[in-house]
Order: structure tokens, then C-alpha cells, then sequence
């Protein structure tokens, strides 16, 4: 067997205790379920199938195929053949999929039979696929018993194994390369760390993360719910499913977490069994935490691991000392406080740059508490972008046969050792008078009554920009000429806000579709253009 695959961590986990259920899922309206053994030869059954098909070591793979038994057995089956397995966010949008499809030049496609369609109405972004596989009942793709392959292709640490494209929240989306070494430095992360294992009985909302749990021997139960929307779950279905399997673990966006948590909370619900819950993927609120914390037994875990594609997880901070520490600090205009770097990941602030830079220098480091550039290095940082060296140069700081990664974030260290962050580097704003940053001044606006979110904008271009603060109101019938007085006068009390002297109200911001969270600074900055000008409001 292959150490390095990652593909291979399912076969000794079968071995290991394979009378025990791996996957729990809704197939045709009934929940069934899988016992390891029977899902380590459901993936041998579709080794065997793929191989036939001529799919090898390199074949680069688009998957597009819904999360559950086949998803899991053909991501496993890929894996061990060695090919690249292309995962792509629908939710990004038609511009940014054909641009990631572009990018990848997948050979060969597998998926359902709405994608196959998608496929066959779009065809001019899809030349360079060779083979289509469809996956449905009557494929009998992967339903036939077969023997292992006598031998499956040798595979390294540093293999190619997936092609993860970013979300594209601040530029287009870049395919990151994922080695079966960083696969294996997640999962141990999520092993060590996290504690997770064969005890464990995960309900994931990201789809990859069920193949880490099965690859440590946790039983997966798949939610009913669109993995590309998690901002529209349904409650009802994510809380029913973690009560009737005992769920212990759940990682979700905190979209998820704030629909979940407001259902329970409206209908007296607790979730007894849940003893960890992660939230990533966008910023996690002190109001939601509670209102989590709320809803689990007392000796429950919250955790919010930092971190991007291209390094995850980074750091972590428990929702505990969020609560307790560092969420009162958030509110007066601290930043976001990210935790600590896991163990084996380093984390350093440097000075703001945005082009690339050659080589690392420790003359480029900032001192403690002073706002910078976020570089990790660590295991599972990934080492390159798919076909964009421009991105490669931007991105990554050669520093003597190693490399630093530059996360695209702005914050800084305390003297704790936790991390702070305060917005995205694209979207400070450089005035005359200094540089503003997003997170920082968007907490403090957030406090005021009335007020649902908030962002900041610069209108012009640096080193000159100015400075606008936008908000979105919690009731759109209230007093508008009022609340933005009171924005005025809080802002003039407010060191870090008190050279703004623009604020708007946006009926509703435009913000990501996968999260509803992430807000597009870039669209409000044009709109807000247009009612500002650089001598006073239009």
C-alpha cells in the first residue's frame, strides 16, 4: 500500500475496524448507511472502473458530482490513480467557473446528469476534456463488485492530488495545488489538534472535510442541503439529522451556524450529543457564538480556525476566549482576533507591499502590535498556484529553499502570541492623512444601535483616497437622518474614525452568494463614487 497516497488513509481505516458505519446519507428519500468495508470496496470498484477508462496517474479530473456515497467513493478512487481531482465552487458564479475551467484544462469530466447538461450547453469552455462520465443509477459506474487493481501507481509526498480554486472574494479565483502532503498535514492537524477519530460522528457542510473524517475514522453523516448555499439552509433538516445520529462534530460556515443557532433559540432546542463545532469560511460574530454556546452542552467546544485555501488551518481561537477576551477588544476597534498558529505553523507581520517580493529578509518583519502584512509557513501551506506564475510570485516569498506565504490579510501579533486581523491588504485605504483599515473601524460602527453591518471604502486613489463609511441598516422604515447623526457624533468621538467625513446608507450590500457574509467593498466603493466627491457630498 502507498503511505503517501492519501487516498489509501480509507483501506487502513477499513482494515482497522470495518464493521463499523463510515457514511450516512439520504439516497432516493430513505437514510442508509455504509460500513467502512463496504466503502472501501465501493472505492476499489471504482478504481477498477476508472482504470479501464484509461484514467491514470496525472489525468487531471473535473468532479462535479453532489456530496454523498459517490462523491466520497470516486474523490478516494481518484486519489489512488493518482489522477488530479478538479473541485471548483459552483456558487462563484458563470464568469469565474469558466475562467477556473480555463485554468485547470480538465481531460476528463464526471458528474451528474444536471452538470453533464451544463456541460454540453457551454461546450466552447470545455475543450480540453477528452472523456465525460455520467454518474447516476443506472451508470453502473462503481456498482459492480471487482478485485482490487493488482497495483495502483507509485505516489509521493509531493504528487499533485487536487486543483482547489479559491472563492474569488477579492480577485479572480486561483486553482491551488494540493499535494497528498498537504492532504496528510490536514489530516493530522484535524487528528492532533481537533481530536477528531474514530469515536467521532462528523456532519460536515464542506464536502472535502467528509473525506478527511472518513480518512480518520469517523462516521460521516451528509446534511440535506446545497453545500454551494450554506447562507439558505434549512434549520429544521442540519439540526434533525445531528439529533437523530448523535452527531459529536460539525464544520460549517458561520452561515450555517447563524440559521441553526436562531432556529433553536426560537424553538427552545438544545443539540446534547454535538461536542464540537467549527465555523470558517467568513467573520464569526460574539452575538453568534453566544447564541451557539447557547445551544450545546456545557463542556461543548467552539472553535474558529483562520485561514485560506492556500493555508488551512492557520491558527485557532476557542469561541470561549472570544467571549471572554478578545470580543470586547473587537468592539473598540482592535481588529478580529484569530488565535494562536497551530503547532508547527509560524506566523509573521510584515511590512505592506503589493508587489512581489524576491526574497525574504527579517529586516521586513514588524514588531509586536503594529499593523502589517500576514505571512504563515507550515506543513500545510500549499506551495503554488495551478499554471499562474504571476499569482506564484505575488503570493509566495522565496526564503532559502523554503517559501512564505502571503495570505492577502492585514493584522497584527500581541503580546500574547494571538493573531489579530483587520481587513483584507486590497481593501485598506491610503488617505493623506494615513491608512485606514476595514475591521477595526467597521466594529466600532457596528456598536451603534440600529446598524446591521458596516464598510469602509476609499473613493479615488491612494495615496489620496477618501475615506467613506457605509452602512446597512437592522430596519429600513427608521429614521435615516437621524441614525446617520448619530454616526457623525460617534465617529467624532473615535480616534480611528475621526477623519471620516462621508457615511451613506446602502439598502442592502452585495455580498458573497456562498456565505451572504463577505461583503464587495469593491462594488459599494464604485456606488459610492457616484455620491461623493472629493469636496463634499454630492
Amino acid at each position: 500500500m502507498d503511505s503517501h497516497n492519501i487516498g489509501h488513509t480509507l483501506t487502513r481505516i477499513a482494515h482497522s475496524q470495518p464493521e463499523r458505519i463510515g457514511l450516512i446519507c439520504n439516497k432516493h428519500g430513505q437514510y442508509k448507511q455504509w460500513t467502512f468495508s463496504e466503502l472501501e470496496s465501493i472505492v476499489q470498484s471504482f478504481c477498477h472502473d476508472l482504470h479501464r477508462r484509461g484514467i491514470s496517474k496525472g489525468t487531471r479530473v473535473m468532479l462535479m458530482v453532489q456530496p454523498g456515497l459517490e462523491f466520497i467513493g470516486l474523490a478516494f478512487a481518484l486519489f489512488r490513480l493518482g489522477a488530479v481531482v478538479i473541485l471548483i465552487d459552483p456558487g462563484m458564479g458563470f464568469r469565474n467557473l469558466f475562467g477556473c475551467i480555463g485554468s485547470a484544462r480538465p481531460e476528463v469530466f464526471i458528474g451528474t446528469p444536471k452538470a453533464i447538461l451544463f456541460k454540453r450547453l457551454f461546450a466552447s469552455h470545455f475543450t480540453t476534456v477528452k472523456q465525460t462520465i455520467i454518474i447516476h443509477p443506472w451508470s453502473g459506474l462503481g456498482r459492480r463488485a471487482s478485485a482490487a487493481l493488482r497495483q495502483t501507481p507509485a505516489t509521493g509526498p509531493d504528487d499533485l492530488a487536487a486543483i482547489i480554486f479559491t472563492t474569488g472574494s477579492t480577485g479572480p479565483p486561483k486553482g491551488v495545488c494540493y499535494t497528498h502532503a498537504i492532504f496528510q498535514a490536514q489530516l493530522d492537524f484535524i487528528h492532533d489538534y481537533y481530536g477528531i477519530g474514530p469515536t467521532d460522528i462528523d456532519q460536515p457542510a464542506f464536502p472535502l472535510f467528509a473525506l478527511f473524517s472518513i480518512g480518520l475514522g469517523a462516521a460521516v453523516v451528509i446534511p440535506e442541503m446545497n453545500p454551494a448555499r450554506p447562507a439558505k439552509v434549512n434549520p429544521a433538516k442540519f439540526i434533525r439529522t445531528i439529533k437523530q445520529f448523535n452527531v459529536t462534530y460539525s464544520f460549517g460556515s458561520p452561515a450555517i451556524w447563524n440559521r441553526v443557532s436562531r432556529y433553536c433559540l426560537d424553538h427552545g432546542l438544545m443539540l446534547p450529543s454535538l461536542r464540537k463545532v467549527l465555523m470558517a469560511g467568513a467573520p464569526v460574530t460574539g452575538d453568534l457564538l453566544a447564541r451557539v454556546k447557547a445551544m450545546l452542552p456545557e463542556e461543548a467546544e467552539i472553535h474558529t480556525p483562520y485561514g485560506a485555501t492556500e493555508s488551512l488551518p492557520t491558527t485557532d481561537i476557542t469561541g470561549h476566549e472570544i467571549l471572554t477576551r478578545t470580543w470586547p477588544l473587537t468592539r473598540q476597534g482592535k481588529g478580529t482576533c484569530v488565535g494562536r498558529p497551530l503547532p508547527g505553523n509560524r506566523v509573521r507581520i510584515i511590512a505592506i507591499d503589493d508587489g512581489p517580493i524576491t526574497a525574504w529578509d527579517d529586516h521586513l518583519l514588524l514588531p509586536t502590535r503594529e499593523i502589517g502584512e500576514i505571512v504563515v509557513q507550515g506543513l500545510a501551506v500549499t506551495k503554488a498556484y495551478d499554471h499562474n506564475e504571476p499569482e506564484n510570485r505575488l503570493a509566495k516569498i522565496p526564503d532559502q529553499g523554503a517559501f512564505w506565504h502571503r495570505m492577502g490579510d492585514v493584522g497584527y501579533l500581541d503580546l500574547d502570541g494571538r493573531l489579530w486581523v483587520c481587513g483584507r491588504k486590497a481593501h485598506r485605504v491610503i488617505t493623506s492623512q494615513g491608512t485606514l483599515f476595514p475591521l477595526p473601524c467597521e466594529a466600532i460602527c457596528n456598536t451603534l444601535p440600529g446598524i446591521l453591518r458596516s464598510a469602509l471604502v476609499g473613493v479615488g486613489t491612494p495615496p489620496d483616497q477618501t475615506p467613506v463609511l457605509i452602512v446597512e441598516l437592522l430596519d429600513k422604515g427608521q429614521n435615516q437622518a437621524r441614525l446617520l447623526g448619530d454616526l457623525k457624533e460617534m465617529a467624532a468621538r473615535q480616534p480611528l474614525l475621526s477623519n471620516i467625513r462621508h457615511f451613506l446608507i446602502h439598502d442592502e450590500f452585495p455580498t458573497d452568494i456562498r456565505h451572504n457574509v463577505k461583503i464587495f467593498r469593491e462594488k459599494l466603493a464604485v456606488w459610492a463614487a457616484t455620491r461623493v466627491d472629493r469636496k463634499g457630498e454630492k
